[in-house]
This record gives structure tokens, sequence and C-alpha cells, in this order.
């Protein structure tokens, strides 16, 4: 295949040149140098915080339950395990201590928590103060997923606002994956935005007004996807957030997170990264600890884990995924997932 460029100088080689031919190559060479500047300005803004960002995008949430706790010392309560979900406790009003494992923490007002991996653990006014299941104390319900509750001794006061979240796409699950198994940030003149967040929070749980839990939810969720975004900014640049962070690799992540059903390969991804198809490749498999291809094919895996769990036949999710029959879906889905889709949806059901 030859460039424009050559054809464009054999041409122009073949005839006598005029004043008129000159200033219409300058302004070809004008347009294409424009181009090409415009060109390397978009590529230059796919900054290395795009597959980040795209990552926090699909922290969409859906949250087991909220609950604002009013606690009067003394007081104790154990939360229970939670797998596939993430706790999250805001201190909007006075002290607590926090067991998880054989961490303990004192938070004050303002600090925030995440407990990732939805791991059990104990809240106690002041140390060995009986704690039973937060499931076992009366709450009052409002809705389906939030409650109000009031429980204590009738000493010093501390407020909480508590939940637990899951997350259903696969870039926020392998994110969440990620984060260490405690997250606590305490008030800092750094958490700034943070802190806004858990005023108003701390605000809306003071005085309920009508709509009030939907506020508060929709609050607590913004809280935790700023919470982990403050995480990222100090975390290891290692494994798959290493990759998201990668100046090229990454660029290459957002672009298959963003159009999963393209027809990708491990040239088309390297062109997306600007690297050659076997530095790409190295790359790649050196930074995410699998080869491209094969992440390719897990995170389509995944999507279509999601798209049997809402009830799309096989038929339809093979369609969307961009393979040629059902038959290749199926074997592809059985590899890597380790069961066939009819037994995945029969579990997700």
């Amino acid at each position: 295949m030859s460039f424009p460029f050559r054809r464009c100088a054999s041409s122009i080689s073949a005839r006598r040149w005029t004043e008129n031919d000159h200033q219409s190559a300058l302004d070809a060479r004008s347009s294409r140098a424009l181009a090409s500047r415009a060109c390397l300005l978009r590529r230059s803004r796919r900054t290395p915080s795009d597959a980040v960002g795209e990552a926090l995008h699909v922290l969409r949430m859906s949250g087991a339950f909220y609950c604002r706790s009013e606690l009067t010392a003394p007081w104790g309560a154990t939360m229970p395990a939670m797998p596939g979900c993430l706790w999250f406790h805001v201190v909007t009003e006075g002290r607590c201590l926090l067991e998880v494992g054989d961490d303990l923490l004192e938070l004050g007002l303002g600090d925030i928590v995440l407990i990732p991996p939805g791991g059990g653990h104990v809240m106690r006014s002041e140390p060995d103060v009986s704690a039973p299941s937060v499931l076992a104390i009366a709450h009052e319900l409002s809705g389906d997923n939030y409650a109000l509750l009031r429980y204590g001794g009738g000493g010093a006061q501390t407020v909480l606002v508590c939940g637990a979240v899951k997350f259903a796409h696969p870039a926020a699950r392998t994110l969440v994956g990620l984060l260490p198994e405690l997250i606590h940030i305490p008030v800092s003149p750094l958490s700034g935005r943070l802190q806004d967040t858990v005023r108003l929070i701390a605000a809306e749980a003071e005085e309920m007004r009508p709509g009030g839990e939907a506020v508060l939810t929709r609050l607590a969720d913004v809280l935790v996807i700023q919470a982990i975004r403050a995480w990222l900014e100090t975390a290891p640049r290692t494994g798959w957030i290493g990759a998201l962070a990668d100046p090229q690799i990454g660029r290459a992540l957002a672009q298959l997170h963003r159009d999963p059903t393209k027809d990708w390969t491990v040239a088309s991804l390297a062109a997306e990264a600007a690297m050659s198809r076997s530095a790409f490749a190295a790359r790649f498999t050196e930074i995410v600890g699998e080869s491209a291809m094969a992440y390719v094919t897990r995170w389509r895996m995944n999507l279509a884990l999601d798209r049997l769990g809402e009830g799309a036949t096989v038929a339809r999710i093979a369609a969307e995924l961009g393979y040629r029959s059902e038959a290749a879906f199926s074997r592809a889905f059985t590899r890597v997932v380790g069961e066939p889709p009819s037994a995945a949806r029969r579990r997700a059901a």
C-alpha cells in the first residue's frame, strides 16, 4: 500500500509547477500538519487516568442496606460477613472503636472506613463491651434497604451512617477485589472533598426530611467512590491497577472496557496503545500477568456472567459478544468460568 504523500509526490513530478500549484501544495501541507497536530493533541489528552476513570465510572452500586445508627454508651455491635459486598462506616458524631481481625482503630468525628471484602467486624463504644449481632438489634425500617437504629445504655452519643453495598460490573468487582481489607480515611486537610460529603451526610442524617433516605443513600454512594478514588491516588502501581495507570497499556484497556464486543486482536489493541504488536504483547503480559487475548476473553466472560444473571439467553449473549455461534461461545465460557452457561444461569437465579 502506498501512502498518500507518495502518490502526491509522483503526480507533482510529472507536470510543471505554477504559482497556484505551489500555493495549493502549501495549503495541503498545512492542512495535513494541522490534522496531525490535532491527532497528537487528542492522544495527549488520553492520560493514564483515563482507564482508572473508566473503572471508577462503573462503580455503580446497589445497596444491600443502609443504616443510620444513633448509639449511646455503652454499646457494641457485630457486623456479619457480607461476601461480595463492601461495608462502609462514617462517623458523623462522637467516637467509637473498630475491630477488624487483629486491627483495632479508634474512629473520630468525620472518619471514614471501608471494608471492601465485606468481612465481619465489631464496633464498640469502649473495649470489652458486649457486641451482639447487629441483625439481632431492633431497627426501624424505612423502605426495603434503609433502617434507623437506636441502641445503647444512655451515655455519650455516637452517630454513624453505615451500609453494605455491592457492585455488578466486572471492572468494579475487579477493582474492589484489589482493595486492602481495611481502608481508613481520617479527617485531614487533604480529605477536603470527602469531608464536604461527610458534612452533607451528617446534616441530612440529623434532620430526616421527606425523601431523606434517598438523599442519604445517594450521598453514601458518592462517599464510597470518593474514598476509593482517594485510595487509588496513593495505591502501589502494580498488577491490574498498575496496568490501568500505565500511559499505553491503560489506554488500550480503557478502549477494551468501553467496547468489549469489538473484534479485538493483539494488533488492534497495540494500535490503541501506539506500540508495536510484539512490544505491546510483552508489556501487557508483564504488567497484567496474562496475555492480552486471555484478558479479552476473561473480560467478556465476566460480562456474560452478568447478562446470564439478568436473564439473557445464551444465543443473545453470544451474538452480543461477537461469537459466530452459540457453541463457540459456550466452549469459551466453560473454559474460562469452569462451568457451562446453563449451570452458571441456574446458580445466578
